[in-house]
């Protein structure tokens, strides 16, 4: 499914200019070339949109070179960060509109410290477009466990597909993000004081939507974006730690985490 929706989005584009060029000699096809032009300038906008995302930072950049414990692979659903650990794979979806190497540093962090990680590439960087991705990764590899987990809308789409495989996935970890539908496996939900962007209200309310094993961190001083290395983010508060800091608190956190 990988940037399906982008030979969908030209393919319509072309298809649709195509008709409304041929029916500009067509003098009783007003309403139709009026109509067809819409969808064309919707289609158009909407793709401009997708377009405009944030970038990764220097940081993140220096992450995607691995280190001497941590290689890492560029595989057909993303990256793949093969450390020492050989139990546990953690599946990443990244947050909305964010370039997906952005979140470099943590999986280098995690996989470091044992915990495989593989970060999704999805489709015009909106984790709904490929929500199935952790399905594809777990055909290909094999861990005892499972964790998935994703960033705001990454971490929503994630905590979708972990509420319909709870047979595949043996933990759920959530950063600054909430579900939309009742989870069964266990989870870990973190997020920062300072964040700016997840809707506090929304965020209490789906609780109800939790496991009875549900584990809440919340990181003092963090904000939404510095879960990534992607720059500021608009609405989001201003931080009161270091980027290195909330990661750090972020790994120890998963890592503290039993999943059994």
């Amino acid at each position: 499914m990988k940037y399906l929706l982008i030979t969908i989005l030209a393919t319509g584009a072309c298809f649709l200019a195509g008709v409304c060029f041929v029916s500009l000699f067509t003098k009783k096809r007003r309403i139709l070339r009026g109509i067809l032009a819409g969808l064309v300038l919707l289609i158009l906008i909407g793709t401009g949109y997708l377009m405009i995302y944030a970038r990764s930072g220097p940081d993140a950049q220096q992450a995607m070179k691995g280190s001497s414990n941590v290689h890492v692979h560029e595989i057909k659903e993303g990256y793949f960060f093969d450390g020492p650990g050989e139990e546990t794979a953690l599946i990443f979806y990244p947050g909305a509109k964010v370039e997906t190497e952005a979140y470099a540093p943590l999986m280098l962090d995690l996989a470091e410290e044992g915990i495989d990680t593989f970060l999704i590439d999805m489709p015009m960087r909106m984790a709904f477009f490929d929500a199935d991705a952790a399905g594809d990764v777990m055909e290909d590899y094999t861990y005892d466990q499972w964790i998935l987990s994703g960033h705001s809308l990454g971490g929503t789409v994630a905590a979708s597909y972990a509420a319909d495989h709870p047979d595949e996935v043996d933990g759920l970890v959530l950063l600054a993000a909430y579900p939309t539908q009742e989870v069964s496996v266990p989870l870990l939900s973190i997020y920062g004081t300072e964040d700016g962007c997840l809707d506090a209200q929304v965020y209490e309310e789906k609780k109800e939507l939790w496991p009875e094993e549900a584990t809440e961190v919340v990181i003092e001083g963090g904000n939404h974006a510095q879960f990534g290395d992607y720059g500021e983010q608009r609405g989001d508060e201003e931080a009161t730690i270091s980027p290195e800091e909330q990661i750090e608190q972020t790994t120890n956190a998963i890592l503290s985490r039993s999943w059994e």
